[in-house]
């Protein structure tokens, strides 16, 4: 089954702006918006159980607490719940003094009449009022001509203005949306724009703003940039009104649709924190933040607990955020890919004690956002060795020689395979101790040792249990490394030797890490230590590293032939 024909069913429903002369494709984002959150109504009503009051007003504390000075509440003229919620924050008093609270209401006027009484003895706060102006409202949901819209609009606009009067006390906002403006003639738009704003006496003593949603995303973004435009080159009285723009996510397209908006000319956003609302949703705030931010334009909200305001909305809406949300998610800033790893490993070495952030894969540094590094590399079967290096040395401060490297994750990479799931760090540390430093209580087995000095020379004197069969050893050497060698009498060279400090748990170990090759085999193998005291941690890596070439086969004639 295909789809069916579009050209049959589907057309065009926004209008070609005639604008040749766009400015907005040359300009940048160098200033945040006024940010206006709808979480608390568009976002409220697009849940599967709207928010009681104990779930609003936590929310509200944590809008208020992010830096939203504008917060629309609810619709207090249909909801019981919303005009309760309004007057607890007036009438407690939990709106700080520069937050204007807003409240939103139909063209009609004993909903208006309502909404006023709910602001009585407000500070600061906004009424928006709407009405849809489009062809598709106007016949098939209004039954109203262009005249008969436009007229819904005014009167809206005479009896805010008539109630507001009624209540000096308060700082009034007006804000008016023309419903579904990405699918009106710009020219119907602007008409009724300016008929609003004019009877509100908009000027720049006296702002109000005109909020010009995309309520159905109907067009690419940079056609929404241009219908912005157009209005802010157009409607009259623009030194009077802040442009608002809401977009919704209808093709997925509502961050994009609000970045182009700003740089076309408006100066407020409207959206939910992470992209809740009706259908697709609203516009993602964080995600539009955090974009400027990792631009280097402050962006007037604060994330840096991102994880608490995750808990909180995830709390009061029920409904999770995304693993892959830009910048929220549980998993976007994390690579479980191997070429990722490795190049996020090899990042982080030139970062430390550069000032301006530049890391491969990550636009943003994860801490600016109160999260650590743990995250960044987790291992699964499509990692590779620098996401197991990376989480070995970011947990333990193991920093594992290349060639070692190479070895181990193909280990990793085969329980991973089996397992089919990711591994943890902690895992991955039990995994390489059970191969590298457990192996010293196999074939030979270190019991006690004796280090002292001859002259300069290092010697050691070792119980060692071979085939469970306890012998003493002695040997001497330039150091303790050289000396266990003597002792042991066998036929192999010391290729790579590494000590390390081991940060695992209260009390930092010593690592000693040791590869040995068989004379004459060209066959080696790694082995590692890990003790109090540096001495010990390498006798049992070289332990390790012997029983190791032992398992492997390369020392089987050895042992029989040499007389340890």
């Amino acid at each position: 089954m295909m789809l069916a024909d579009p050209s049959k069913k589907y057309r065009r429903m926004y209008q070609r702006v005639d604008l040749a002369d766009r400015q907005w494709p040359n300009n940048e984002i160098n200033k945040a918006p006024i940010w206006m959150s709808t979480d608390l109504r568009d976002g409220n009503q697009a849940i599967f159980e709207p928010m009681n009051l104990e779930q609003k007003f936590k929310m509200f504390q944590m809008l208020v607490k992010i830096g939203f000075k504008h917060i629309e509440i609810g619709f207090p003229s249909a909801s019981q719940i919303d005009f309760d919620f309004t007057r607890k924050l007036i009438e407690e008093n939990h709106i700080p003094d520069d937050v204007y609270i807003e409240v939103l209401v139909q063209a009609r006027d004993h909903l208006i009449e309502r909404t006023f009484e709910s602001l009585a003895g407000a500070k600061r706060a906004i009424v928006h009022i709407y009405n849809s102006n489009s062809p598709t409202f106007r016949q098939k949901v209004l039954n109203v001509d262009v005249a008969g819209a436009k007229a819904l609009a005014m009167n809206a606009a005479e009896r805010v203005k008539h109630y507001a009067a009624q209540y000096p006390e308060t700082e009034w906002i007006f804000q008016y949306s023309p419903e579904c403006f990405t699918a009106t003639e710009l020219e119907v738009a602007k008409d009724v724009c300016d008929a609003v704003t004019e009877i509100w006496e908009a000027s720049a003593e006296n702002k109000v703003i005109l909020n010009l949603p995309a309520t159905v995303e109907v067009s690419s973004p940079n056609v929404y940039a241009d219908q912005i435009e157009w209005m802010h080159r157009n409607i009259a009285r623009r030194e009077g009104v802040i442009i608002s723009v809401h977009c919704h996510n209808d093709r997925g397209c509502g961050i994009a649709a609000s970045e182009l908006a700003i740089m076309a000319g408006a100066d407020r956003v409207e959206g939910c924190v992470f992209g809740n609302g009706e259908r697709t949703g609203n516009v993602d705030v964080a995600a539009i933040a955090l974009n400027m931010y990792s631009q280097g334009v402050a962006p007037e909200l604060d994330f840096s607990n991102i994880n608490e305001i995750i808990a909180t909305v995830e709390e009061c809406t029920g409904l999770p955020v995304h693993p892959r949300h830009p910048y929220a998610g549980d998993l976007v800033f994390t690579a479980f890919s191997g070429s990722h790893q490795d190049a996020i490993k090899k990042g982080f070495e030139f970062q430390k004690n550069q000032e301006i952030w530049d890391m491969p894969y990550l636009p943003i540094d994860p801490k600016d956002l109160g999260r650590d590094y743990d995250a960044v590399i987790r291992v699964n079967s499509q990692s590779g060795k620098g996401g197991i290096a990376y989480l070995l040395e970011a947990n333990y401060n193991v920093v594992l020689p290349r060639r070692i490297q190479i070895e181990f994750s193909q280990i990793v990479q085969q329980v991973t395979d089996e397992q089919g799931t990711e591994i943890t760090a902690q895992e991955i540390w039990k995994l390489f101790k059970s191969t590298y430093v457990a192996v010293k209580d196999g074939f030979y087995s270190s019991k006690n040792y004796r280090l002292s000095d001859d002259n300069g020379k290092q010697v050691i004197e070792l119980d060692i249990a071979i085939n469970g069969e306890v012998q003493h050893l002695r040997g001497e050497g330039n150091g303790p490394i050289s000396a266990i060698l003597d002792a042991l009498q066998l036929p192999i060279d010391v290729l790579n030797y590494e000590e390390r400090s081991v940060s695992s748990g209260a009390s930092a170990k010593a690592l000693a890490l040791i590869e040995l090759q068989v004379k004459g085999t060209g066959r080696s193998a790694f082995g590692a230590g890990v003790h109090d005291n540096i001495v010990t941690s390498s006798i049992e890596a070289i332990i390790a590293c012997v029983n190791r070439l032992v398992e492997q086969g390369v020392l089987d004639q050895v042992r029989r032939t040499v007389d340890v």
